[in-house]
């Protein structure tokens, strides 16, 4: 492995080997190196202590910083280059689930090696000349691609929560299989697993999404109980069966409308409002009088509870709010009937910078149907309507009006509730003829709007 260990790596290792100390590249860095990927993080183990560790690099140009000193981690820079190195250590007692209550500096690093979690990640490279250190046969198991987890599975999984949720997402991340005994104790484990930050949930969350089928870790999450410990709401879509275009019922259809989005790098909110669009259908599920399955007014059900789960999940509110509107938006049916005032209107509710997205997740929707590239020709027409309109006109919003707040007070009209109702007339005016939008006619509009109390007074009920 020397021709793939860094020049960098090679460096510092010099430093601890001069100074009689071993050190290891350890970690994910390893498996992906084992893989052909490229790294980017080094996580490198030694048999220095700490305050050693500090020395040897600040003698040598480094500078430290004692990120996890506690716990035997500092993080070094050095050349432009940065690395946590960690004293060889075993751990005992997990009183929160996630971290250890106690933790012992090891002898050697097989017995470091011997704390981690998975086989896959219990590799290490002696530097600098990157022999392997391989106790429980991580090497094997990644070339048969096999999650397995070092010792005794249960055992692992009840020293930290997390692991199981990783286990799952390793599993949709690099198209492995996990081992028998260490998917059978995952269920075993949820007590545990229930103790884990919805921060680290999220995180590895994100990483299925990111995965090229996220469906495999979703339907592992749910073969295992992870799924309805984390998401309860989409673990009850199974079974929800929908007929008419739907060949699946809500569960599965939403994991294929999420492999869709995945499968074209569509963006982070696309993605979540995949897996999440049909959420509040469970809820409002109906059945008409020719015994079809009907969803009323799903999609604003999915709106709060997407809402609800990605609050929970501890998201930020960037991207809750434009999960949560693309939801709200994503039952459009575009037909060539509409008017260029309907398309000027859709442009207007969706948002111009919306468009693309809610483009992307009607086309993961339709998807999620039959699991086949169905006809998009109804999307592609209204992207050309969009485009066309979007040439002629390009007042959209309130702020795209050719008056202001001034302008209307200029003109004799207060401030507050009734101003705010003026403007919602004055664009949907201007939605319906954009050659409204002149200063002198929407004064016009606005004056007679005011003087008519009776319309005022209408417009605020409706609209505010």
């Amino acid at each position: 492995m020397t021709g793939n260990i860094h020049p960098v790596l090679k460096e510092i290792a010099s430093f601890f080997n001069n100074s009689g100390k071993e050190i290891y590249l350890v970690g994910g860095a390893v498996r992906d190196m084992l893989m052909g990927k490229k790294i980017h993080d080094w996580d490198l183990a030694t048999n220095a202590l700490p305050e050693e560790v500090t020395e040897i690099m600040k003698r040598s140009g480094g500078k430290v910083i004692p990120t996890g000193i506690k716990h035997g981690t500092v993080t070094v820079f050095y050349k432009r280059k940065s690395a946590e190195i960690t004293t060889f250590r075993t751990e005992s007692g997990y009183s929160d689930g996630r971290r250890p209550d106690q933790v012992t500096y090891a002898a050697d690093i097989e017995e470091d090696l011997s704390r981690r979690d998975f086989t896959m990640n219990a590799i290490a490279l002696c530097l600098p000349g990157g022999e392997a250190v391989d106790p429980f046969n991580g090497k094997k198991d990644i070339k048969a691609k096999i999650i397995r987890c070092v010792g005794d599975a249960k055992e692992r999984f009840s020293e930290d929560g997390l692991r199981p949720l990783r286990a799952v997402r390793f599993a949709s991340q690099l198209g492995f299989q996990i081992e028998k005994n260490t998917l059978e104790a995952i269920s075993g484990a949820l007590e545990t697993s229930a103790k884990v930050s919805q921060e680290r949930v999220r995180t590895e969350i994100d990483k299925i999404l990111d995965s090229s089928l996220p469906s495999d870790g979703f339907r592992l999450m749910e073969k295992t109980g992870l799924l309805k410990l984390f998401i309860a709401e989409l673990d009850a879509c199974r079974g929800v069966e929908q007929k008419g275009f739907h060949q699946y019922d809500v569960l599965d259809h939403s994991l294929l409308a999420c492999d869709y989005a995945a499968a074209n790098c569509y963006s982070r909110e696309v993605r979540l409002a995949a897996l999440l669009h049909d959420i509040g259908k469970p809820k409002v599920r109906g059945i008409d009088s020719a015994g079809v399955y009907t969803f009323y007014r799903h999609e604003e059900v999915s709106v709060g509870m997407s809402r609800e789960i990605l609050s929970r999940l501890r998201y930020p509110n960037t991207v809750i709010d434009k999960t949560s509107h693309l939801i709200k938006e994503h039952m459009f049916l575009y037909t060539e009937q509409w008017s260029d005032a309907a398309v000027r209107r859709f442009i207007a509710r969706v948002g111009e910078d919306n468009l693309d997205d809610i483009y992307s997740l009607r086309r993961a929707d339709i998807y999620g149907f039959s699991g086949k590239e169905p006809d998009y020709r109804s999307i592609e027409q209204l992207v050309e309507r969009v485009n066309k309109v979007l040439t002629e006109s390009r007042a959209f919003t309130v702020k795209d009006l050719a008056v202001n707040g001034n302008d209307l007070m200029s003109a004799g009209i207060p401030g507050g509730k009734i101003m705010g109702c003026i403007f919602k007339e004055l664009l949907e005016t201007v939605l319906d003829d954009p050659a409204q939008n002149k200063r002198e006619t929407l004064l016009e509009i606005a004056d007679r709007i005011y003087k008519r109390n009776e319309a005022v007074t209408t417009c605020c009920t409706r609209l505010v």
